[in-house]
């Protein structure tokens, strides 16, 4: 329950933040009736998710075993790799997105309704669709009836919660922090979904090594017990893994948490006068969304920021209008 808690609290911040952009800019430059498009493309981003996410729960139902083992062992994989992405994209690409969302609004707004539906329906469904991905897979995962399906609708509901007091300019949190440490999180249970997919594809017989066990310490830590569901549940751990399937994890996960966790630019050869001239262009570009905000106030800004007042009055003005 909590690994889907933290990928609809993760997931959802990050769309939640995409809206209050896109909601403020048009706040900010007099488009405030230019709000409905965006909304309905939100609308349309959410339905298509979880049409996504009814998809694969009943069409996989009128599969045999193995087709059934196949298909997860498959998205398991694919779920990770859309995770890892994620996290590392909004690692390395969080400080611009506020520039890059309001270059595409701008762009939108110049081509009219459909423009700004599409937009807010890319920048929303993306983060929808890996949500409903990797959810199903965890759900499947961890057998645990509808608890996941719990877990992970309490977390996108703290994210919309989160995201209206960004908006309002209610609540103060460092958000690379905050990123930093619920990626770390994801890369963990990812960790545990990749060897859960492996174990899915030799049960299909795609792969072998399904008796070659690691270790077995089911009498130790019964799959049934309460600390049992728990450790399932939120890291995926099964206490009789293969030998492949315990490679597989370990592989994945040291160098992927090793290179998430590490400096931003490690490993990379910058001469003393390219690093003064980023840093000068860095503190230039923070300068001028700084300036933004505290004229027309984002609700809240990706690099750890703090939320302006101009964003308490944006936001207020924009909570109006709606209703």
């Amino acid at each position: 329950m909590f690994s889907n808690f933290l990928i609809g609290l993760r997931e959802g911040l990050e769309a939640s933040l995409v809206v209050c952009i896109l909601i403020a800019y048009l706040v900010k430059t007099g488009n405030r009736d230019r709000l409905t498009p965006i909304w309905i493309g939100v609308g349309i981003a959410v339905f298509v998710s979880l049409a996504f996410g009814a998809g694969l729960e009943f069409g996989s139902q009128e599969m045999t075993f193995k087709a059934q083992e196949a298909l997860g062992g498959s998205l398991s994989i694919i779920s990770v790799g859309l995770v890892t992405w994620m996290v590392f994209w909004m690692r390395r690409t969080a400080r611009h997105l506020k520039t890059e969302l309001h270059g595409k609004l701008d762009a939108a707004l110049a081509m009219g309704t459909g423009a700004l539906v599409a937009t807010a329906l890319l920048a929303v469904g993306r983060e929808g669709l890996e949500t409903s991905l990797f959810v199903w897979r965890a759900v499947h995962a961890a057998d645990d009836g509808w608890h996941p399906m719990i877990g992970a609708f309490l977390g996108i509901a703290a994210a919309v919660v989160l995201g209206w007091l960004f908006y309002r300019g209610a609540l103060r949190i460092n958000l690379s922090k905050f990123f930093t440490w619920t990626g770390g999180m994801l890369v963990v249970v990812a960790a545990g979904v990749l060897a859960y997919g492996v174990h899915d594809l030799q049960e299909a017989e795609f792969i072998g090594g399904l008796h070659h066990q690691a270790f077995d310490i089911s009498g130790a830590i019964p799959p049934d017990s309460w600390y049992g569901t728990l450790l399932k549940g939120t890291f995926n751990f099964q206490p009789d893994p293969t030998v492949l399937q315990l490679i597989v994890w370990a592989v994945y996960l040291v160098p992927t948490l090793a290179l998430f966790l590490a400096p931003v630019g490690f490993g990379r050869s910058v001469g003393a006068t390219d690093q003064k001239a980023r840093k000068a262009a860095d503190e230039k570009s923070e300068a001028g969304s700084a300036g933004d905000v505290a004229r027309g106030g984002d609700g809240a800004v990706l690099d750890g920021e703090r939320v302006r007042d101009g964003a308490r009055r944006a936001g207020s003005g924009a909570v109006g209008d709606q209703g």
